[in-house]
């Protein structure tokens, strides 16, 4: 049965040091991670100084980057330096990277020279590339060698590659010749070469490329990890599965953030503190308070209309939310299409064609539906203006939240920012004038 992190965590508070280092030992990183982020790191750096320097790093790895950083400032130079030492290098450049320019200068003269090179060279690259994301613990063959040479070789530097499954082959100036799978190493005749069995059509990605664009192409080729080439098709390092996976969780993440119009958190809800929490979301609130003014100012420019009708104001709620409906409903599709490279920006034009068309039917379907209770609520006459309004607010609003993705993306945004509070907001102001506008051109006013 797997332990809990609240279960790792009562050990790591209450338990005896014996305790604490057969928990250390026997339980998962993923979970003691999870179980550390709930100390503080002073507690947290006195319970994982118990476990071997190969467990403390694996649980480094899976720590979050604002909690790797806090618990490397109480963790000890020459005790960060050893663990440093035995992450994997993706990992570690990681590290380094939220990490103080204090605590770099003090860590780096006591890493090796190899490491500290390492180190750097993947810190260089922008973040949101693939050289970012990528490790240099891969393994390689040259195409000359024998089958079982090959294996030798890979049984030699399995222990500090990341992964061995598929190895990739490589001349004198590291350009990429091709990979080769395990599989075929092994069930190959002794004598046949790693050029002779290795594949030339091997899927790669450049440094410099968008890393979801790696995630989606390990995706889509059902690979455990991706080469990376440099500008002149030189193999610099691999990108792998998992990273990817977390990669695509973290957008994930920042897109619901931002549909729901909530600033990007440093850290988990469960762990962050409440004034991280008001500061995340009071902005938008507040932009979307005073841009809901637009919709109040627009009925009090209808009061005649709505004194002499009493009855719209009956309708105006479910009128109101069904445009912000259609709205919010039309830009989550459109927002998960983009993310997804379903569609791009160029489709746009057969995009909103056929949004058009759904949208029409959409608000016609509503119209008939919301007439029935018009007839009998107001009469004919507030039925027709009722029945009006609903297609052209349903219509409406479903091209505000087709248009406003696209309109984001097109400027380089993220077009999960046009979430649903937004597109509610401005599908209610124009609701609002579209439905008193359509009353006092039909009803009789006194």
């Amino acid at each position: 049965m797997q332990t809990r992190p609240h279960d790792i965590r009562g050990v790591f508070r209450r338990g005896t040091t014996e305790d604490i280092a057969a928990t250390l030992a026997a339980e998962h990183p993923a979970d003691l991670a999870d179980a550390l982020r709930g100390l503080g790191p002073d507690t947290a750096w006195d319970c994982l100084s118990r476990a071997k320097v190969s467990r403390q790093a694996d649980v480094f790895g899976y720590l979050d980057h604002a909690f790797q950083a806090l618990l490397a400032t109480v963790t000890p130079r020459a005790d960060l330096a050893a663990i440093v030492m035995a992450m994997k290098p993706d990992d570690r450049a990681d590290l380094y990277k939220v990490m103080s320019e204090a605590h770099r200068n003090a860590l780096m003269p006591a890493l090796a020279q190899a490491e500290r090179e390492d180190i750097r060279r993947l810190a260089a690259y922008d973040e949101g590339t693939v050289g970012a994301l990528m490790t240099s613990g891969y393994a390689a063959l040259s195409p000359d060698l024998s089958a079982t040479r090959a294996l030798t070789v890979l049984r030699r530097e399995a222990p500090d590659k990341e992964t061995i499954y598929r190895t990739y082959v490589i001349d004198a100036d590291r350009t990429l010749l091709g990979s080769v799978r395990l599989q075929d190493l092994i069930t190959a005749p002794a004598r046949a070469t790693v050029a002779d069995i290795m594949e030339t059509n091997t899927h790669a990605i450049r440094v410099d490329d968008d890393v979801e664009d790696a995630a989606r192409k390990l995706a889509h080729y059902d690979l455990i990890a991706l080469p990376v080439l440099d500008a002149d098709a030189r193999l610099v390092g691999i990108i792998t599965h998992d990273d990817a996976l977390d990669v695509l969780e973290a957008k994930a993440t920042e897109d619901f953030h931002r549909v729901g119009t909530i600033t990007k958190l440093a850290r988990g809800v469960g762990t962050a503190s409440i004034m991280m929490l008001y500061r995340a979301r009071i902005v938008w609130l507040m932009l979307l308070v005073f841009g809901n003014i637009f919709s109040g100012a627009g009925i009090a420019y209808f009061e005649d209309t709505i004194a002499a009708n009493l009855a719209l104001m009956f309708f105006l709620p479910i009128l109101i939310a069904s445009g912000g409906n259609a709205g919010s409903q039309s830009a989550t599709l459109m927002v998960r299409a983009l993310a997804t490279g379903e569609i791009g920006i160029s489709d746009w034009g057969r995009v909103l064609g056929r949004e058009l068309v759904v949208a029409i039917l959409l608000g016609l379907s509503m119209a008939c539906a919301i007439a029935v209770i018009g007839v009998l609520r107001g009469g004919p006459e507030i039925a027709l203006v009722i029945a009006s309004s609903m297609v052209l607010i349903v219509i409406i609003g479903s091209l505000i939240g087709m248009v406003l993705p696209f309109m984001l993306s097109r400027f380089n945004m993220d077009p999960a920012t046009a979430s649903t509070p937004l597109v509610t907001s401005i599908a209610d102001a124009t609701g609002v004038l579209i439905y008193f506008s359509i009353a006092r051109s039909i009803l009789p006013m006194p």
